[in-house]
C-alpha cells in the first residue's frame, strides 16, 4: 500500500518522510536549490545596493566640487572687492578736492593777471601804495598755491622741458633752431596736477625747426591748437 503511494504523484515537502531514502534525497535537493536561490538573491540584492549606493556618492562628489568652485570664485570676488574698495578710499582721500581745487585755479589765474597788468615802469617809480598792493596780491597768490600744494595740488613747471601731451597742450609753435624740436619755450597758462592725475594741462608754446631729441622713445608731437583754450587763456 505504501509502495503504491510512493509510485504515484510526488507529495509536498511537508509530506515527505525523512526516513525514506527517496524522500530524504528529494529534501536534500530541495534544500540545496533553496540555498542556491537564496545566495543568488543575496548576491543580486548586494549588487543592487552597491549600484544604488554609488549614485549618492557620485552625486555628493559632484556637489562638493561645485561648492568648492563657487567658494573659490566668491573668495576671488571678495578679494577684488577689497582691493577696489581700498583703491576707491585712497582715491577719495587724494582726489576729493579736485573739483574745488580746479575752481580755485581760476582765482589764482586772476591774481596772476592782476600782477601782470601792473606796468613795470609804475612799480619802478616807487609808488608806495601801488607797490604795497602788488606785494599783497603776490603774497595772496603764494598763499593760495601753498594751500593747494598741501592738499596734493602741484604746479607744473614745463618751460625748457620736452613737450608731453599728457601734461601740456600746445597753443602755438615758435621757430627756434637752437633747442631740440618740441621743447616748451613759453608757458601761456600754468598747469596743475593732483596726485598722479592732471588737474589742468599747461598751455604752452613749443619750438619748431631745431634738432630732433636724441632719445630712444619717439618724440611726442604737439596736439592741435585748441581755440577755446586759447581764448580762455
Amino acid at each position: 500500500m505504501a509502495d503504491e503511494k510512493n509510485t504515484g504523484e510526488t507529495p509536498d515537502l511537508d509530506q515527505r518522510d525523512i526516513n525514506n531514502p527517496r524522500d530524504r534525497d528529494a529534501l536534500k535537493r530541495a534544500a540545496d536549490d533553496f540555498l542556491k536561490a537564496r545566495k543568488a538573491d543575496a548576491r543580486a540584492e548586494m549588487a543592487e545596493d552597491e549600484a544604488e549606493s554609488a549614485d549618492p556618492i557620485a552625486e555628493l562628489l559632484a556637489e562638493n566640487s561645485e561648492l568648492k568652485d563657487q567658494l573659490m570664485r566668491l573668495a576671488a570676488e571678495m578679494e577684488n572687492l577689497r582691493k577696489r574698495t581700498a583703491r576707491d578710499v585712497q582715491d577719495a582721500k587724494v582726489y576729493s578736492v579736485a573739483n574745488f581745487a580746479r575752481d580755485m585755479l581760476a582765482v589764482s589765474d586772476n591774481l596772476r593777471r592782476a600782477l601782470d597788468a601792473i606796468p613795470a615802469d609804475a612799480l619802478e617809480k616807487g609808488d608806495a601804495g601801488l607797490n604795497a598792493l602788488a606785494e599783497g596780491v603776490e603774497m595772496t597768490e603764494r598763499a593760495m598755491l601753498s594751500t593747494l600744494e598741501r592738499h596734493g595740488v602741484k604746479k607744473i613747471e614745463p618751460e625748457g622741458q620736452k613737450f608731453d601731451p599728457h601734461f601740456h597742450q600746445a597753443m602755438f609753435e615758435i621757430p627756434n633752431t637752437e633747442v631740440p624740436n618740441n621743447t616748451v619755450l613759453q608757458v601761456v597758462q600754468a598747469g596743475f596736477v593732483i596726485g598722479d592725475r592732471v588737474l589742468r594741462p599747461a598751455l604752452v608754446g613749443v619750438s619748431r625747426g631745431g634738432p630732433k631729441p636724441q632719445t630712444v622713445e619717439a618724440t611726442a608731437e604737439p596736439g592741435p591748437v585748441d581755440p577755446q583754450a586759447e581764448g580762455d587763456a
